[in-house]
């Protein structure tokens, strides 16, 4: 099978999964072989105080298409997601939790619709979480669309693929991940959302808690709103700037 030149990245950050580590790689096999894009995977330790980074490095070093950062302490998952982003050096990013309750696979279906999309994204059915995660995770996303009309039913599913240059001009923030669609569309770029599956966590400890995926999230909706409402667009009509021969590409 022929690769496309324009290869695609996926970031898998990390924050103590040392027993899941390990399946991430055979999780991946058949998507790899059935892509039609180059795929590498980028490892992103957030600071983990256990032996993911050690375990992190042993895969790296044995496979030419994984990578992997560090970070020197905890900085949260939207952090991750973001510093992977910028290192990646592909036209298009993706992203996946370490935990793989997400099925890799389900790649394939979101590559098929990023010819029309500059963010494809997931929505996880059947979810396989506990129902206090499941009541707070559906009314954090109805009002997130209620007051960002994004038209996404489930902004916070951990599977995703970008253009990096949309990711890349999306302003960072402690908790930007469950806002990728607004911030896509705020560029006048195109989004849409797809069913993939879900399972249920077999390694690792949940990091949920009413904090981190309630309240602090409907702060980050109010003042993400606030910005859209102060977004500012305008059009040029003329200039004398020259464009240069040597394009710069994406």
């Amino acid at each position: 099978m022929n690769k496309q030149s324009n290869g695609i990245t996926i970031v898998i950050p990390i924050f103590n999964e040392e027993d899941g580590i390990g399946r991430i790689l055979p999780a991946f096999e058949e998507y790899i072989n059935q892509s039609k894009f180059e795929v590498n995977l980028l490892l992103v330790n957030d600071g983990s105080t256990d032996h993911s980074l050690s375990k992190i490095k042993k895969i790296a070093a044995l496979h030419d298409h994984v990578g992997f950062i560090s970070f020197e302490k905890n900085a949260g998952l939207s952090a991750a997601i973001r510093a992977g982003f910028e290192k990646s050096n592909t036209k298009w990013v993706g992203y996946i939790d370490a935990d793989l309750q997400t099925d890799p696979m389900d790649f394939l279906r979101l590559e098929a619709m990023i010819p029309d999309y500059d963010l494809v994204t997931g929505r996880r059915t059947g979810r396989k979480d506990s129902a206090v995660k499941k009541m707070s995770s559906t009314f954090a996303n109805w009002f997130r669309d209620s007051m960002l009309h994004d038209g996404v039913h489930d902004s916070g599913c951990p599977l995703k693929i970008m253009r990096r240059s949309v990711a890349l001009h999306m302003p960072f923030f402690k908790g930007m991940h469950r806002f990728f669609p607004a911030l896509t569309l705020i560029q006048g770029k195109k989004v849409i959302e797809i069913p993939v599956k879900h399972f249920p966590r077999v390694t690792g400890k949940s990091k949920f808690n009413v904090w981190n995926r309630l309240l602090s999230p409907l702060q980050d909706t109010l003042a993400l709103r606030w910005m859209m409402k102060r977004q500012s667009v305008y059009t040029i009509s003329e200039n004398s700037i020259k464009t240069h021969k040597a394009a710069i590409h994406e």
